[in-house]
């Protein structure tokens, strides 16, 4: 073994310095602007705790809500073979949200889920808020949205505290989504998170084919989306997946304007399945990138990526 000299000694312990710097540095940040995801799956197509926790990382996102799918109900929803179960890609179920949460007490949170027209549903999503779920969701189902099994988890919500997530994609999942005004006037002590294609394709008032899921150009305010957010306060917008970020880019005008009303009701969420955490392929990494440029100020910026979550979860 070589002799340290006094000048190896020196770059070795300026280099061991500079790490940690760096490290207090990227901590010092992270603390300073902190980032809250309401939106992400275990086993997304098969991707490990290990690399959804440094995705995770990578994008920012220093808190994460994991959304667990229900049963794996092979039943058809809408007779072109899709099943009635998280959109098939493989998302785990509550007791893998459950194991990583615990695992990593500082990063995860977890939500409680299961088919919203099984019988043991309600009993199934209590077992999970008891243990210290903190959503129910993500309600992905092919079910009618005010449906009396539907009404039964919306009550459960607001029996715990905790909101409640939905998919609105029409003929698919959570059907009626022009009726969801009752469910909010009915259950007021529901906080009611949107998310989904139908979700951000109605913040256009001019929106007439609900066929189109993912609907291009100029926004027209006053949609359906527009309209709950602005009349209900116990509705929340989530803007994750690719029909976030299509809303968010799709008319940058508008979305400052959409931006700036609902500062105090976006939540940002990333629900995207890469492994890497950044580029083209992140939907999630390119979500917080859009909110950073169009928020109409810094305070509006913050609220959407962290404040307004960890009120609404009392994180």
């Amino acid at each position: 073994m070589s002799p340290i000299t006094r000048r190896g000694f020196l770059v070795t312990s300026l280099s061991g310095s500079a790490v940690a710097l760096s490290s207090f540095a990227r901590a010092a940040e992270d603390a300073a602007e902190p980032i809250i995801d309401i939106h992400q799956h275990t086993t997304y197509r098969e991707r490990t705790p290990e690399q959804l926790a440094a995705h995770q990382r990578t994008m920012g996102v220093t808190q994460t809500i994991l959304l667990p799918a229900g049963s794996a109900v092979k039943r058809p929803s809408t007779g072109d073979g899709k099943h009635n179960t998280l959109g098939g890609v493989g998302a785990g179920g509550n007791e893998t949200a459950l194991t990583m949460a615990r695992q990593r007490p500082k990063e995860f949170f977890f939500g409680a889920n299961e088919v919203t027209d099984l019988p043991e549903a309600r009993a199934e999503i209590a077992k999970y808020l008891d243990l210290g779920g903190i959503i129910i969701g993500e309600q992905k189902f092919a079910v009618e949205l005010d449906s009396a099994e539907s009404q039964i988890l919306y009550a459960l919500a607001a029996e715990y505290r905790v909101p409640i997530l939905m998919h609105f994609q029409h003929g698919t999942y959570n059907l009626g989504f022009e009726r969801l005004h009752k469910m909010l006037e009915k259950f007021p002590k529901t906080n009611f998170i949107g998310h989904a294609q139908t979700w951000w394709a109605n913040i256009d008032k001019n929106h007439a084919d609900q066929n189109v899921l993912y609907p291009k150009g100029k926004v027209t305010a006053g949609g359906l989306t527009d309209r709950y957010l602005a009349d209900y306060p116990n509705m929340f917008a989530d803007m994750s997946a690719g029909s976030g970020l299509n809303a968010l880019t799709r008319d940058e005008d508008h979305t400052r304007g959409f931006l700036d009303r609902h500062q105090d009701k976006i939540l940002y969420g990333s629900d995207c399945d890469d492994r890497v955490g950044k580029g083209s392929g992140c939907t999630g990494s390119q979500t917080i990138a859009a909110i950073r440029k169009l928020a109409p100020n810094k305070a509006a910026e913050r609220k959407i990526l962290y404040q307004n979550a960890k009120k609404l979860f009392r994180l």
